[in-house]
């Protein structure tokens, strides 16, 4: 892997006296002077050219060359030069992961990433590239969404490195920060709320606030919950399913994470759900699993939509959900049906979550078992959502002193 140099301004020939001079080419005073040369680590030659009075930069250059070698930091030139998006593009497509994990990254990559970054050649990324468009990114998304799309360039830049396209992560530079969490708590709805929404809810969509109060479930569990995973005698839910989109076409799949899970199913919501299959039975529908052109699969599912489908989450928000939100109290009437609802975002059904967690919180449960029936993926991340409502500790602690105390004849 020795490199050398090429002077193309003067060439070597055989002098009269029969030893060697140097004498000038055909080349002489035009174009680039020097060019360096090495043999790369695949075994072709590289180059690079360099203009007169730069040969000692051209040296620099091609010790440095040779140390990135000699030291596993090297980055072929051709490789450098592959964009952002090109690199990117194809590393998607290796992920291996679900599909519609890797639509969802493909659509925020190229929303709020691409436009930024996505030209530029990856040999040529410095963390003040990365500064500069995570600062628009932060003024462009809220703190949550735009830390995600962080992790996905952090990601696919780390990939690069591996595939040696370029040196180092500049994501991993100390002076890049990901964008700010907004400081938001959760707050919980109260019991009035949840039930006055319920009853604001069509008939055959109000037990979904059942399942989602007092079983934690997610919306697209609760839509693709099929009567099998019932369990009345051992009053348990068994999350096993999810009704989604995959490239806009409805699925059948597993819960988010690819976590399954038994939920207590607490009396009344028991009995609601008797209520509402003996009032509306369940009708089996077949649909893909995972993606659309996944095998068939059938199910008994508990909600239908008035025509004997399968619920469209969009037609439940906009026709029952938001409805009942209004007549709660919640958010105002539209000023025109034109206008729509306004955007509801903390009173998505995903409140129901929040109340449940909440009313085991209060009732004295551990986080690991709330984390476990909520099916998140490790307690850690339900402390972080919901550490602000676990029953203080200095009430506990007054009530068990006074109760010493109590119990205790102090000498007078």
């Amino acid at each position: 892997m020795a490199g050398h140099f090429q002077d193309r301004w003067y060439k070597t020939e055989t002098g009269p006296n029969g030893k060697p001079v140097r004498v000038k080419s055909e080349r002489y005073g035009t174009g680039m002077r020097y060019r360096a040369r090495y043999v790369g680590p695949d075994g072709t030659e590289k180059s690079k050219s360099f203009p007169d009075r730069k040969k000692r930069e051209a040296e620099r250059w091609l010790e440095r060359t040779q140390a990135d070698m000699a030291t596993g930091n090297y980055v072929d030139p051709g490789a450098a030069k592959v964009t952002f998006q090109e690199y990117t593009e194809k590393w998607l497509m290796t992920l291996g992961a679900d599909p519609n994990t890797i639509e969802s990254m493909n659509s925020q990559l190229r929303l709020h990433a691409f436009p930024y970054i996505g030209t530029r050649p990856l040999g040529s990324f410095k963390p003040e590239h990365i500064r500069e468009w995570a600062a628009a990114l932060e003024s462009s998304v809220p703190g949550s969404y735009g830390r995600i799309i962080y992790a996905n360039v952090r990601a696919a830049l780390s990939a690069a490195v591996d595939d040696g396209y370029l040196s180092r992560n500049p994501v991993s530079a100390r002076s890049v920060k990901p964008p700010a969490l907004e400081p938001k708590r959760v707050v919980p709805w109260s019991a009035e709320r949840v039930f006055a929404v319920q009853a604001a809810m069509p008939e055959r969509y109000q037990a979904t606030v059942d399942l989602g109060a007092g079983c934690g479930m997610r919306q697209g569990e609760i839509l693709g919950i099929a009567v099998d995973a019932i369990d009345f005698e051992s009053d348990t839910l068994h999350v096993v399913q999810q009704l989604k989109l995959s490239r806009s076409k409805p699925v059948f799949a597993l819960p988010k994470g690819g976590k399954t899970r038994d939920v207590p199913l607490p009396g009344p919501v028991a009995d609601a759900l008797r209520a509402h299959m003996k009032q509306f039975p369940p009708v089996e529908i077949t649909l893909p699993w995972k993606t659309p052109d996944g095998p068939k699969v059938t199910r008994r599912l508990i909600f239908m939509a008035p025509g004997g489908n399968h619920v469209w989450r969009t037609s439940l928000n906009e026709e029952a959900w938001k409805p009942a939100l209004v007549a709660a109290g919640v958010i105002p009437e539209p000023e025109t049906k034109a206008a729509g609802y306004v955007a509801a975002r903390e009173h998505g059904m995903h409140a129901l979550r929040h109340f449940y967690a909440s009313a085991l919180l209060d009732g004295g449960e551990s986080i690991k078992a709330v984390s476990e029936y909520l099916g998140h993926s490790n307690a850690a991340l339900t402390l972080r959502i919901y550490a602000h409502l676990m029953p203080s500790s200095q009430e506990r602690t007054r009530t068990a002193i006074a109760t010493v105390y109590a119990k205790t004849q102090r000498p007078v």
